[in-house]
């Protein structure tokens, strides 16, 4: 559905974007992810054609960016981190008038204006103006702005950013929602919600792309090694916690066993393998066969954060983590 291939921007002297490649498979949820100034929305901007660039190439639904931006931005909706709304006027009066900028048929408006005020929960307030609404109303209306031409491609810059918890929660199960009838780009600062709400993410720093995967796969491919958290319980009496680390830690392929917690007779470890070691089945049969309870067993993934400040710290340049 977006396929970047070799996109550079360069500003005199300033490099903002350095030859990165990716691409986003129809109805992914994509979290588009670096520190400020990494390029993140110059290449945003690059996508929905208000930038042309310097060399390479980007295409949406197999559209051009530079020879058919007419045809990309039929095909795209974009909500900017500050909505693109009119604070006179009414929500419904403005997504009216946004249906006609988007040529919408006369004839089909009035639908999609109620399809779209329904789904994004903004029916309610429908005949209030703009400038009375709270933030997260006024979010909610860009949102439904960006999808009432039902567009292949949504591009959301920052689509929670000074939401109240609860709003957050609405916006993120609503853009869940969406995926599968349309591919989104997610491009935000707040990394628990790029863990709950996207798919892959693509880690972009110094104008360069880091990393393309799965949360789940950067961790494997970072840590180069399985980590698996068990909480053990043996019969009352039979057993301390260093008698269970060090059993644990003659398991086959074990590189490290950290306890982590202990109470009321139950003891939480961390095991590490060594690189390229599976040793989750021999961890349980170990802990079975000395006769203790195995209350738990379940791998450990680097958070978000850890993969993001491993992947944008290095002063280095980086080999892209798992792009394509």
């Amino acid at each position: 559905m977006i396929k970047v291939e070799g996109l550079s921007k360069r500003y005199a002297r300033t490099v903002a974007v350095d030859q990165i490649s990716f691409e986003v498979s129809k109805g992914e949820i994509v979290g588009f992810l670096g520190p400020n100034g990494a390029g993140k929305t110059t290449t945003m901007r690059i996508l929905t054609c208000f930038l042309p660039p310097t060399a390479g190439a980007a295409s949406v639904a197999g559209f051009d960016v530079l020879t058919q931006p007419l045809e990309v931005k039929k095909r795209i909706g974009y909500l900017p981190e500050t909505p693109p709304l009119y604070p006179e006027m009414e929500v419904r009066e403005y997504l009216y008038f946004v249906g006609r900028l988007k040529g919408i048929p006369k004839s089909d408006i009035a639908t999609r204006v109620d399809e779209v005020s329904e789904r994004c929960a903004v029916t309610d307030v429908r005949t209030k103006l703009i400038s009375k609404l709270s933030k997260g109303y006024r979010q909610r209306v860009g949102l439904a702005q960006a999808i009432i031409h039902n567009p292949d491609v949504l591009i959301l810059d920052e689509p929670t950013a000074g939401l109240d918890p609860k709003q957050i929660l609405e916006t993120r199960q609503l853009i869940k929602s969406l995926s599968g009838a349309h591919t989104i780009i997610l491009s935000t600062h707040i990394l628990p919600e790029v863990e709950q709400t996207c798919e892959k993410v693509i880690i972009i720093s110094k104008g360069k792309v880091v990393a393309t995967d799965s949360v789940h796969n950067l961790t494997n491919r970072l840590r180069g090694s399985e980590a698996v958290g068990l909480e053990v319980e043996p019969p009352q009496g039979s057993a301390g916690s260093a008698e269970i680390q060090q059993r644990l830690e003659q398991v086959p392929g074990v590189s490290r066993v950290l306890l982590r917690d202990s109470r009321d007779g139950r003891y939480t470890f961390e095991v590490e393998s060594l690189q390229g070691r599976t040793v989750r089945g021999d961890l349980a049969r170990s802990v079975v066969e000395a006769g203790w309870n195995l209350n738990e067993l379940r791998p450990v993934a680097l958070s978000l954060e850890e993969i993001f400040l491993q992947l944008t710290s290095s002063d280095e340049t980086q080999s892209p983590v798992g792009a394509k």
